[in-house]
Formats: structure tokens, C-alpha cells, sequence
């Protein structure tokens, strides 16, 4: 088995085109690593519905140049099958010869990400297809944009997102809509596409079978930039109040200058900046985790907020296609009033579900048509909205390649602190606009006197308190999440906080609206529960919702504590029926 093992490792080794990673690889090879090796080894990094994602270094298991081309190559040969026009690569008879299609790649500032991104030009140039590259690493709603934008077959987004710093993914987009709908095109990939680019990965022979050549590719200039700058206009009343002050952090990534540059353009204030965390920093240094909903993350945000005295406080994730929002709650963590989880003397973080339904609400007030959509684990409370509203809603699986493909789509948002506002423009969740959107409406409040609370605790009142929260455990071990998943299924609870489960629903089954996936749902009396595995990081997930009504703004402080309460119970006693 070592011998084999080692084998292997050489065997790589002798394609491995970066030199860092031969290095790696090499001294484990050396040193007779076995352990490391085996998990380096015991497979290949699985190309699925979120792309690859994994952690950079040497071997099948970890992302790396050599990962990066065989994935560049399965999709270069998915492509030229279902994309590639007749006659592109030969005139027939005295026709011009059709434009090969076109594939448009992004990438953030983490380590390799320009290196990805090359490799995959290159992959695409030698494939014969015609490939271009953004000019610089952006945001990656610049990269939806531009697939729509163009006209592109399909685009490639290198990045981790709000992963750890050791870690980089590769997010693929297609140029068509879903495959029983015209909807959807230039969002993320769903299946079968997924299942049909991993077949052409594993049919790469290795990387001596795939043509790079060293030019052919077109690097972008800021032409595109500039038309995604000019469609942020759209997102805004032409008319609107523009007074909001704002602190941002763009958490050691790539959003600065895109909002920067949105927000000049809009006549907003110019933002405040959390200078440590202003400029691209692949190794994340003032953060665990560079995600905004993580422990601490926002702390430098908020340090900045107490000297400025903003309106909000806004922060993308480092590829900023998420926008994190907080505001200022007179009482803070230590007091009775509306803050909570992620309250910091005075300053608290909105849960995605408060900002989906602030942003659903202001779209109303002005007037938006179309359908509006979320996914299964964000507050039932966009559906009261919409309904009140007549408006179309949709409940989706979780990620915006599901909610992207919805038919008549205005407006789609999901927990996770990810906005589509708008889906002609991006069709993809996108920071940049949603931090646009929700500051115009900070504007709108400001002059009439009022915030963001004040709205939602309107919203409260008119359609119920709906209270949030989330059990998410981070695990080094993914066997515990299948041990935890296989517990629940064996001994499902049959109550949560006392509240009787009235109704369990089994994902992998599917339902009359959903495909299937691994997940279950309770439904208790007031309450929903859902559990699932996450897509992209090693944490099992469990999404909290009760539902308090709420008969006037003099009812809603007890309502809060009803709510905190309930949530706080249901929270212990599902953590111990799922033993984690």
C-alpha cells in the first residue's frame, strides 16, 4: 500500500506544473509522509453544483494548477459539445466561419487565484474556444455580469469566497437558462450540468493530453467594469434621497474600489474605511474566518463606527458578493433593547433575513413587479410580503443557482447574507448593488426622521415578528455531520421547545416543488426548523424560525423575549436530538 501510495505521488508529481507545489509534494515524497500523502491521495476533489472548493496545495485532494487545468479541460470539452457553434472551427463552402464561443473568466486576490485563471485561459485558448480574462481581480458579480454582458457561453469565478485563507474553489457560471426553462442564464451551474462536466474531468488522460499555449487569450481592459458600474444606476430611484453615512470594510478583499467607485457614482457620502481591512490581503490578518457573520470578524467595523457615527455600517465578503449590514441599537449587547447576537457597544449586526425583508419592502414601496424568491433555509417572512403585495413568490434549494433561475425574477435573496436586486444586470447574488440598495433606503428613512429598526419593527407588526436564528457547528471530521444527519433520520424528534412537530419532511425525497437534497424539515405550530449539511464549508447547519404575532408597537418587546426564548429552547433541544 505505501509503495503504491508512492507511486502515485510521483506519478503526479511528474506533471505538477508549479514549482511551490512540486516542492510540497516532493518533500513528502521524501520524507515518506504516508499519512499526509494517503489524505492528499485518497481521492479527487469532487466537481460539483458549487464548482471545486477545497484547500491549496499538492495532490487530487487539494486545489492546485494541476486540479485547476483537468477541471479547465472537462469544461472546455462540456462546452464544445453543448456550446460550441457549427462551423466554428471550419468554414463551410464559402460561409465565414462562426465566432468560437466565448468563455469569460474572473478572480479574487487569494493565493493562485491569477494563476487559476491563467491556467484556464490558456485551457480554453487550446481548446479553441476564444477566452477572456478580467483585467485585475473583482468582485465576482462583475463576472456575472459580464457573462450576460457579452454573450459568453459560460464564466469561470476563481475564488473561496469567505473561506479560510488556506483555502480557493472555482465557481462555474453557464451563458444559457436552465435546462426546462429559458430563465437563468449566466447564473451558476445545476445538474445535470455538473454531473456531465465531471465526466469530462475524469476523461482527461492527464496533462500532457491538454493543449496551453502561452498567448492567444484576450485580457479585458475596464470597458466591462464600466458598463457593470453604469447598470448599478439602475438599482436606485432617480429621484432618491443619497444622505447616508456609511462605514465599510471590504474584510481583506476585492469589493473597495467597485463600491467606491458605485457609490461616487451614485452621490452617496463616500464611505468611511476600516483601513486594515480596506485593500486585498489573501492571508485575511485581522480575521479568523473573512466572513462577516463570524465572531470578531466585524469588530474592526465596528470600532470605526464609534469614531465616525455613521448611519450603517456596511462589509462585503472578501469576493463581495455578499453585504453584511449592521446599525446603530441605542442599548447594545449589554442591554434590553433590540440588539442581539453580533451586538457591540451600541452597534449591531442585521441577520440576512432582517435585510432581505428591509430591501423586499422598499422594492414594494417603490413599486417592483415580478417574482420574488428565496431558498428553503431564509425566513418564510418574504412570502407574507409578496403575498400582501400580490406579487409571484418562489421557494427555492439553497444558493443563488437556484433562486437565479426563477421565472419573472425581481428580487431573491437568501440568509446568507446574499441580495439579488438586480437579476437583469447579475444574476447571482451581488454585494455591490445590494449595499446600494439598502443605503438609499437608510436615505429615504433619514429623512423622514426614522431607521432601519423603526421599519422593522413596521414590518413586525404588519405581518407578524418572524425571529431567526442558527445552530452551525464547525467540524474538522466530516463523519460527524453523517453521523448527525443518520440520528435525526433514525430518531427524529417528535417536539422542539414543546412546540409538537406537526409535519417532517425527508429532502432527499423531494417534493412537489423542490428537487432532491440532503436535508430535513420540521414543521412545528409557529416554528420551522431546517437541517442540512453545508455546500461549501465543513459545518452541519441548522436553520431556526418562529413566528410571534404582534398586535401593536407596544406588543413587540414582549414578542422579542416569546421569540428569543423559543429560539434559545428549540436550539438545545435539537442539538441534543442530532447529538452535536
Amino acid at each position: 500500500m505505501q509503495d503504491e501510495l508512492i507511486a502515485r505521488a510521483q506519478a503526479w508529481l511528474t506533471e505538477d506544473p508549479d514549482a511551490d507545489t512540486r516542492e510540497e509534494l516532493a518533500k513528502l515524497i521524501d520524507a515518506e509522509d504516508t499519512a499526509e500523502l494517503a489524505a492528499r491521495f485518497s481521492g479527487t476533489l469532487q466537481f460539483g453544483t458549487a464548482g471545486l472548493r477545497g484547500e491549496l496545495g499538492a495532490g487530487p485532494m487539494r486545489m492546485n494548477r494541476s486540479v485547476v487545468i483537468r477541471a479547465a479541460a472537462g469544461l472546455a470539452a462540456y462546452l464544445k459539445k453543448k456550446a460550441q457553434p457549427e462551423g466554428a472551427e471550419q468554414a463551410q463552402g464559402d460561409k465565414e466561419p462562426a465566432e468560437p464561443a466565448l468563455v469569460v473568466i474572473g478572480y479574487d486576490a487569494r493565493h493562485k487565484s491569477a494563476d487559476f485563471a491563467r491556467d484556464t485561459a490558456a485551457v480554453m485558448t487550446g481548446a479553441g474556444l476564444r477566452a477572456v480574462l478580467l483585467p485585475r481581480p473583482l468582485p465576482t458579480p462583475v463576472l456575472a455580469f459580464a457573462i450576460r454582458h457579452l454573450g459568453a457561453a459560460a464564466g469561470v469565478e476563481v475564488t473561496a469566497s469567505h473561506n479560510p485563507p488556506r483555502d480557493n474553489g472555482y465557481k462555474v457560471y453557464l451563458g444559457w437558462g436552465h435546462p426546462r426553462t429559458e430563465s437563468g442564464g449566466g447564473s451558476q451551474i445545476v445538474p445535470p450540468a455538473d454531473a456531465e462536466i465531471a465526466a469530462e474531468i475524469a476523461a482527461v488522460a492527464g496533462l500532457t493530453t491538454v493543449p496551453r499555449p502561452d498567448t492567444g487569450w484576450e485580457t479585458l481592459d475596464d470597458t466591462v467594469l464600466d458598463a457593470y458600474l453604469a447598470r448599478t444606476d439602475a438599482v436606485l430611484a432617480p429621484d432618491s434621497p443619497r444622505t447616508a453615512r456609511t462605514v465599510y470594510t471590504a474584510m481583506h478583499g476585492v469589493g473597495k474600489d467597485t463600491l467606491l467607485a458605485a457609490f461616487a457614482r451614485a452621490g452617496f457620502p463616500a464611505p468611511a474605511l476600516v483601513a486594515e481591512q480596506a485593500d486585498p490581503d489573501p492571508d485575511f490578518p485581522t480575521v479568523a474566518f473573512p466572513n462577516p457573520e463570524e465572531p470578531g470578524a466585524m469588530d474592526l467595523a465596528f470600532a470605526k463606527a464609534r469614531e465616525t457615527n455613521p448611519d450603517l455600517v456596511i462589509a462585503n465578503d472578501p469576493d463581495a458578493d455578499r453585504c453584511a449590514v449592521a446599525v446603530k441599537d441605542g442599548e447594545g449587547k449589554d442591554g434590553e433593547g433590540r440588539g442581539g447576537e453580533g451586538a457591540d457597544a451600541g452597534w449591531r449586526m442585521l441577520r440576512g433575513d432582517e435585510v432581505g425583508a428591509l430591501l423586499a419592502t422598499h422594492l414594494v414601496g417603490r413599486g417592483a413587479r415580478g417574482t420574488f424568491a428565496e431558498s428553503i433555509v431564509s425566513s418564510s417572512l418574504l412570502g407574507r410580503i409578496a403575498e400582501k403585495a400580490g406579487l409571484p413568490y418562489e421557494e427555492t434549494l439553497t444558493g443563488f443557482k437556484w433562486i437565479a433561475r426563477v421565472e419573472g425574477l425581481r428580487y431573491g435573496y437568501e440568509e446568507a447574507l446574499g441580495y439579488c436586486v438586480d437579476p437583469e444586470g447579475v444574476r447571482d447574488k451581488d454585494g455591490i448593488t445590494a449595499a446600494l440598495l439598502i443605503t438609499e433606503l437608510a436615505s429615504v428613512l433619514k429623512s423622514e426622521g426614522r431607521t432601519l429598526l423603526d421599519l422593522l419593527d413596521d414590518i413586525a407588526v404588519e405581518h407578524g415578528l418572524h425571529a431567526t436564528d442558527q445552530l452551525s457547528v464547525r467540524v474538522e471530521d466530516l463523519s460527524l455531520i453523517a453521523d448527525a444527519m443518520r440520528r435525526l433520520r433514525e430518531q427524529p424528534p417528535t417536539e422542539l421547545a414543546g412546540l409538537s412537530i406537526t409535519r417532517s419532511e425527508d429532502l432527499t425525497q423531494g417534493t412537489d416543488t423542490l428537487p432532491p437534497t440532503d436535508g430535513l424539515r420540521y414543521t412545528l405550530d409557529g416554528a420551522r426548523v431546517i437541517v442540512r449539511p453545508s455546500g461549501t464549508e465543513p459545518k452541519l447547519k441548522c436553520y431556526l424560525e418562529v413566528v410571534v404575532p404582534v398586535a401593536s408597537h407596544a406588543g413587540l418587546p414582549a414578542a422579542r423575549a416569546k421569540a428569543t426564548d423559543l429560539l434559545t429552547t428549540i436550539k438545545r433541544d435539537l442539538s441534543t436530538a442530532a447529538g452535536i
